[in-house]
């Protein structure tokens, strides 16, 4: 029996919102489907017709120039995920339908070849994944992820993984060849070590217990490993910072960051109904948290601010991660990637030379 959790598990979001670039909406039901009803909710795929395949980040906030996402919409159905309202842009909804209706680049590795071959091209890092989980459950039968690695592989192009799914061990061979050329590095998204918390918060996602397993097998094979508290949520999971960061140094992480939890869009209504369904009873005190953290505001879009807040219960979070990060010798940073090993293959294909 496979280890990552069934396809039947349970939706983040409990409906689905109005899209805000719609004018018309139809609510079969305008009250909120209980739990028996999403799980029913089937997961449907649709062809991504994109022509390009990497997208290129204007943010100064996040440290990479392009990323590849080879899947829209995630099956593992985050109620935090702040690419949520980029299911808006198709027509479709914020709330069940990102979960639930996923669009597959099937011609994400034939692109990334053709792009990396373009003379135009300079070698960087590329970030796999950016807006949703490279790794989500219909990656075990389809293996974009794994033909774009082979790609990058092949062209010695530098990559940086985010991930909470533990099928990324599958690929520990590829990746052990990467890292062994410094070509790779894996950021681990640790939000809890609280299994029970991380089924409700992350309900198709592997739970922590693998995920530190995953930590430990890259490790093993080479792989330089970190941890991601993102997001970290104030009143929620801010408690658990010290035994994460703890536990992820148990097994061989190297270094560990945070983001602190956005709300944009239609994120907010999704987030602020899990915790009524979930967390009630802490709903006023997360929110009251997160309203201190962005000046009276529950999200916050200026570069600088929105990932780590403002005020002083920003500054009492700073001071408890990093304190958790000097104890734990997790302050090492990650390590720079090369790009002194890349290569342009003759016509675009293997070469017969290829180490």
């Amino acid at each position: 029996m496979s280890d990552e959790m069934p396809r039947r598990q349970g939706r983040g979001a409990r409906q689905n919102l109005p899209n805000q670039y719609e004018r018309l909406h139809i609510d079969v039901d305008p009250g909120a489907l209980d739990e028996e009803e999403r799980r029913s909710v089937e997961t449907i795929f649709f062809r991504d017709p994109s022509e390009s395949i990497l997208s290129k980040n204007e943010s100064p906030d996040v440290p990479f120039t392009y990323s590849l996402n080879p899947y829209r919409g995630c099956e593992h159905g985050c109620p935090y995920c702040y690419a949520r309202p980029t299911h808006e842009y198709w027509g479709l909804s914020a709330g069940l339908d990102f979960e639930s209706k996923i669009f597959v680049k099937e011609d994400a590795p034939r692109l990334l070849s053709e792009r990396l071959q373009q003379k135009t091209w300079t070698p960087q890092g590329v970030a796999l994944s950016g807006n949703t989980d490279p790794y989500q459950p219909v990656e075990r039968e389809l293996e974009i992820t794994r033909s774009c690695l082979e790609v990058f592989l092949r062209h010695r192009n530098p990559v940086s993984i985010v991930t909470k799914s533990g099928l990324i061990r599958r690929d520990t061979d590829l990746l052990g060849e990467m890292a062994e050329r410094n070509l790779v590095n894996v950021a681990v998204s640790l939000t809890s070590v609280n299994d029970e918390l991380a089924g409700k918060l992350e309900p198709r996602a592997a739970r922590p217990s693998l995920r530190l397993r995953v930590i430990d097998e890259l490790t093993d094979a080479g792989v330089p490993v970190s941890i991601l508290v993102a997001p970290l949520i104030p009143g929620l999971n801010d408690e658990e910072i010290p035994k994460i960061l703890e536990a992820a140094a148990d097994r061989g992480a190297q270094s560990a960051s945070y983001v602190l939890l956005r709300l944009p869009g239609r994120v907010k209504d999704i987030f602020i109904d899990w915790i009524e369904d979930h967390f009630p009873e802490r709903k006023s005190r997360i929110l009251g948290r997160l309203r201190q953290l962005r000046e009276g505001k529950l999200n916050e879009t200026a570069f600088g601010r929105r990932m780590r807040g403002e005020g002083e219960w920003a500054q009492v979070l700073r001071q408890l991660f990093r304190s958790a990060r000097v104890n734990n010798d997790l302050d090492r940073g990650r390590p720079s990637l090369s790009t002194h090993h890349f290569r342009r293959l003759p016509g675009g294909q293997r070469s017969l030379f290829d180490e």
